[in-house]
């Protein structure tokens, strides 16, 4: 279907050899179906019900914030759907398949960290918060973050890449002085002193990993650059008077593309796994904030009692890592100029 949309007949010869590798194809649909899951994850896992019919009255908990007093609720301040009767009296709801929000104790566990049960399906962890729906808003923090660090991160590889390899030059040599230097810095090293300094923030945590994770694509753009600015074809746009702009955005750019659009997959999983080694750590996402890496950090603290803090954040991370590596290696294959 995509295909109809597609008229460039190099784009569309890419995207038909990329559907050719099954691995991929159905990789790519399974990590779209996480992006879902996770993007709509108030309606799989909520202490709200998604509908409810009480004393004649139809509500949208998941949707809308009801004071608690509409339920007949004092000396609350947020109203408890579990403490309305909702069975009889011509009452009903229906809740989520997981009834726990990331952020709620099961008090009716007895001991913390809880193991699976019919209530948590995946166990609770050590404040008796559910597992399973950690893990899957969990997902939509790793996925923010990972995305705004690529895109940011190869926004600016994307600008030092090509003003060093269109320049040329002295440009070019104290370009390429710059990336050694900061290619040499330890990035972790970095991030975890900079976190302790200016406090846990996700914001703070996306612009210092962008601004020292764009060395790798700099160096790929500046190598395109520097291949491209002397082909015929651009000969021929400088030959008509095209304008610096011009040659880069409209001849240069557009054929150097194909590392940027190659190595997103991969720089999409790193930066999933960077965020769970920082959460693990104790300096990435602030508290209560749902994360794999608090998970597994709480799996060490608690690894003789508590298997399941192991296991399942372990298995989530991963199931998305190899996914995005499928899709990575369908996206190579793809661009492959030997097979072009």
């Amino acid at each position: 279907m995509i295909s109809c949309f597609i008229t460039n007949p190099l784009t569309l010869k890419r995207w038909n050899r990329f559907c050719s590798i099954k691995r991929a194809v159905m990789a790519a649909w399974l990590f779209a179906f996480l992006i879902f899951l996770s993007i709509t994850a108030e309606f799989w896992a909520n202490n709200k019900p998604l509908i409810m019919s009480y004393q004649g009255q139809t509500y949208f908990p998941s949707l809308k914030t009801y004071h608690p007093t509409v339920f007949g609720q004092e000396d609350i301040f947020v109203t408890d759907y579990r403490a309305l009767n909702l069975t009889e009296n011509g009452n009903w709801a229906i809740w989520p398949i997981v009834k726990w929000d990331p952020f709620e104790s099961n008090n009716k566990v007895e001991v913390y960290p809880g193991p699976p049960s019919n209530e948590n399906w995946f166990g609770t962890d050590d404040r008796g918060r559910d597992v399973l729906s950690r893990l899957l808003y969990g997902f939509r923090y790793s996925f923010i973050f990972s995305i705004f660090v690529w895109l940011i991160s190869f926004f600016i590889g994307v600008v030092i890449g090509a003003v060093m390899g269109f320049a040329g030059g002295k440009v070019d040599l104290w370009g390429q002085r710059l990336v050694e230097i900061f290619d040499s810095v330890p990035t972790l090293l970095l991030l975890i002193t900079l976190m302790t300094i200016f406090g846990a923030n996700m914001w703070l945590l996306i612009v210092f990993s962008s601004f020292f994770g764009w060395m790798m694509i700099s160096i790929y753009m500046r190598a395109e650059f520097l291949r491209l600015r002397n082909r015929d074809f651009v000969e021929s746009a400088k030959a008509l008077g095209a304008s610096r702009a011009r040659l880069i955005f409209k001849h240069i750019l557009p054929n150097a593309m194909g590392p940027l659009i190659t190595f997103s997959p991969f720089a999409i999983a790193g930066g999933i796994a960077s965020l769970a080694a920082l959460d693990y750590l104790g300096f990435g996402l602030p508290p209560p904030t749902p994360s794999w890496g608090e998970l597994l950090g709480q799996a060490q603290k608690n690894f003789t009692i508590a298997w399941w803090l192991a296991v399942y954040p372990s298995l989530a991370l991963f199931v998305s890592l190899v996914v995005l590596n499928l899709i990575g290696e369908g996206v190579r294959e793809a661009f492959d100029p030997r097979k072009s």
